[in-house]
């Protein structure tokens, strides 16, 4: 045979192998898309003790993932006598919980109106992520990704005595993003319109009615007004009374529907020559009056890529000290404030309503100072900067 015809014959050996390869590539695809499609709906399983308040699963979810939570199980409080002679909820209950009783309004629990003992759940970080009520069933969509944990809604008291367990199945309906998006929030990155100039127009510091100098402003906000109010309100933070008749009102309504009174006012103080806007308060039921989180919002003069900016001076009372204006007592503020800023950042950022965030330091940094009561503070003088998601709202 000549060299040609081997040529010839070699080609359509090549061909033949080909066209009998082809239907077995075909099905070696089909069967990657559907192994793909089963790793997308892969379920876990796990057992949740009454003995811990939460249950690391080491399961790691993506931002935007769909999980459906299904429960099972028992578990048994005893009853006990608080120290107001009431007697605690007790019993024997499954994952939706106990209702809540007199008694339960002085401890603390991670969902606030939710069951005594209801399964709850948490993506995220467990200082900053929001959690939430699974009960017997329950579907949730990740807002970032994160560590999945899974607990009770109840005391470190009620570990020390709970006996039972949770069976829980966790089923991915969806695996959301690509694995590598950052847990927690965005990663920082330079937001256009947050320049030099525009930070050397915002007040370094809030004072109080007499016009003395106080706490640092160490947040700043872009979105509209409705976004603003959404992205606190879904971190946990909750609008603060304004009135002590609103207080009064709000205290009766909630100690009669057995829920946490969290909502009590701050003191009102200025920056661009009026009073805050908003105040929002992040605390624990029992410790409110002594230590919450706690800021103050004013909407600026000043617009970044469409929308208003929003600065805000963010404090963490620790307890009380003497007010050196006038020796009356007031609320005692962590020094070290940055410890507050970052708490914001955190939890703002957890909820996915974040889609840029920065650490920025101005020209004439604040590092140390007072307050208007005379408590002192320190600072690295960065201010930390949130752009919200320009998700539909009706207002600005």
């Amino acid at each position: 045979m000549t060299i040609a015809g081997k040529r010839i014959l070699f080609k359509c050996a090549v061909l033949l192998l080909f066209l009998v390869g082809l239907p077995g590539a075909q099905a070696q695809a089909r069967a990657q898309t559907a192994q793909d499609k089963t790793a997308s709906s892969k379920s876990y399983e796990f057992d949740v003790s009454a003995a811990k308040e939460w249950t690391d699963t080491n399961l790691v979810v993506r931002e935007g993932a769909k999980l459906r939570f299904t429960a099972t199980g028992k578990i048994t409080y005893p009853v006990e006598q608080s120290f107001v002679g009431k007697s605690r909820t007790g019993g024997t209950f499954g994952p939706a919980g106990l209702p809540r009783g007199w008694a339960d309004m002085i401890h603390q629990y991670a969902v606030r109106d939710a069951g005594h003992g209801a399964l709850i759940g948490r993506v995220g970080s467990a200082e900053y992520a929001v959690p939430f009520v699974i009960g017997e069933s329950f579907e949730y969509s990740a807002p970032v990704a994160g560590k999945l944990s899974l607990g009770l809604n109840q005391s470190e008291a009620d570990a020390s005595t709970a006996t039972g367990s949770f069976h829980v199945r966790v089923e991915v309906l969806e695996q959301g993003t690509a694995e590598t998006a950052t847990a927690g929030g965005p990663a920082e990155t330079r937001i256009a319109g947050i320049t030099p100039d525009l930070l050397a127009q915002i007040p370094r510091r809030v004072s109080d009615p007499n016009n003395n100098p106080g706490d640092m402003v160490n947040v700043l906000i872009v979105g509209t007004e409705d976004q603003m109010v959404q992205a606190f309100t879904r971190a946990g933070w909750v609008k603060v009374d304004k009135t002590v008749q609103n207080t009064m009102l709000f205290a009766l309504t909630t100690t009669l529907q057995k829920k946490d009174y969290l909502t009590m006012p701050m003191s009102t103080l200025f920056l661009f020559e009026r009073a805050q806007d908003y105040g929002f308060a992040h605390a624990e039921p029992v410790k409110v009056a002594m230590s919450r989180h706690h800021l103050r919002v004013w909407k600026s003069p000043y617009v970044v890529d469409g929308r208003p900016l929003w600065c805000i001076s963010a404090t963490h009372d620790i307890g009380f000290e003497r007010d050196q204006r006038n020796n009356g007592i007031t609320h005692k503020i962590d020094p070290e404030i940055d410890g507050e800023r970052e708490y914001v950042n955190g939890t703002l950022s957890e909820t996915g309503l974040v889609a840029q965030r920065d650490h920025v330091t101005p020209a004439d940094p604040l590092t140390t100072a007072k307050t208007a009561t005379g408590g002192e503070f320190h600072s690295d003088g960065r201010i930390v900067v949130l752009l919200l998601k320009n998700t539909s709202s009706k207002g600005d």
